[in-house]
């Protein structure tokens, strides 16, 4: 049986974090527009984040770093793979709720062009 771990981690764009968190939204956050697309939230292991953002969020500015316990988002968390060889990658089904969020941060880009991450665990 796999291990998962229970801190999970989400890229957002400012705006749209920004904007959960106002009265207007109920207190949720339901993605980005892949996300939404995808029908589910697009969610990065600590181990795997670093790599996401440069397949997938490469050069964007203004994002934040969103950090939730697996254990508060329960049946609408669901560990898939993307291909049978790969790795299974969070995905939740189901908006985040801005209650269940433990911690975020800014996501800068660094002079290389890559994003700085905080010390993750």
């Amino acid at each position: 049986m796999t291990s998962f771990p229970d801190r999970i981690y989400h890229m957002a764009h400012a705006a749209d974090w920004q904007a959960a968190q106002s009265a207007d939204s109920g207190g949720l956050y339901h993605g980005s527009p892949d996300d939404k697309r995808d029908g589910f939230i697009h969610f990065s292991s600590a181990e795997q984040v670093k790599g996401s953002a440069a397949k997938h969020r490469a050069g964007q500015r203004d994002l934040i770093l969103i950090q939730v316990s697996c254990a508060a988002l329960g049946d609408a968390l669901v560990w898939e793979k993307n291909s049978p060889d790969g790795p299974a990658f969070p995905h939740l089904y189901a908006p985040l709720q801005v209650s269940q969020v433990l911690r975020s941060w800014p996501l800068p880009l660094g002079e290389d062009g890559l994003h700085v991450f905080p010390e993750l665990s």
